[in-house]
């Protein structure tokens, strides 16, 4: 299967050429990045002309700031499925998103990263808006993580000190870089380090 027949294997409604052009940007950012994916390419995967494609949007710009937005809503509610789950103690959801991820990445061969961290590295050649809209979703993954540490705190599931945003904000900081690391190294092994040394040493469960 070629790479084009491996990004075009989306889920969108009939007809719906706008979700699938965001869709495919997600896909396709995510592997590559913004900067060095052309509008050709994504029209081709697409099967649209050119021109179609202004109708939906202005601009490259302008596209991928809704895919920013699209992959927000989408992880999102991934974290929400995942950390807000009643069938699980607060420490274990965190335990879940990590094996989840490092799935993921496995999944897919180690060739998609996060399309967010993906973005903030090319933060010298974007615009400013990319970096607000980039921080935003940030924010949010931040504070679900956060959310799901103060509850383990007060069911005594661990006995950290630390307060807990710092923890959220140390734990993404960590996360994407260990992204990066396992897609240069082709194994799920940072990803592995940053979760268990996160969640013995610095959660500290009882």
């Amino acid at each position: 299967m070629n790479k084009v027949m491996q990004i075009k294997q989306v889920t969108v409604k009939p007809n719906d050429k706008k979700l699938l052009l965001i869709n495919i940007g997600t896909a396709i950012f995510t592997q590559k990045g913004f900067s060095i994916t052309s509008l050709d390419e994504i029209v081709e995967i697409a099967e649209i002309p050119k021109g179609s494609f202004y109708y939906y949007f202005k601009s490259k710009d302008e596209f991928a700031i809704e895919v920013i937005k699209n992959y927000g809503i989408y992880f999102s509610k991934k974290l929400q499925r995942i950390l807000s789950s009643d069938k699980k103690s607060p420490l274990e959801r965190l335990k879940e998103f990590t094996k989840e991820a490092e799935a993921g990445v496995k999944r897919y061969e180690f060739k998609r990263g996060c399309l967010i961290g993906n973005l903030g590295q090319e933060m010298a050649t974007l615009e400013e808006r990319f970096r607000i809209e980039l921080l935003n979703v940030m924010a949010d993954w931040r504070d679900q993580v956060r959310q799901c540490i103060d509850l383990a705190k007060a069911r005594r599931e661990i006995k950290t000190t630390v307060d807990a945003s710092e923890l959220a904000n140390f734990f993404w900081c960590a996360w994407e870089g260990a992204v990066l690391c396992s897609k240069l190294e082709l194994s799920t092994q940072p990803l592995n380090i940053v979760s268990r040394l996160f969640i013995t040493e610095l959660l500290q469960p009882i």
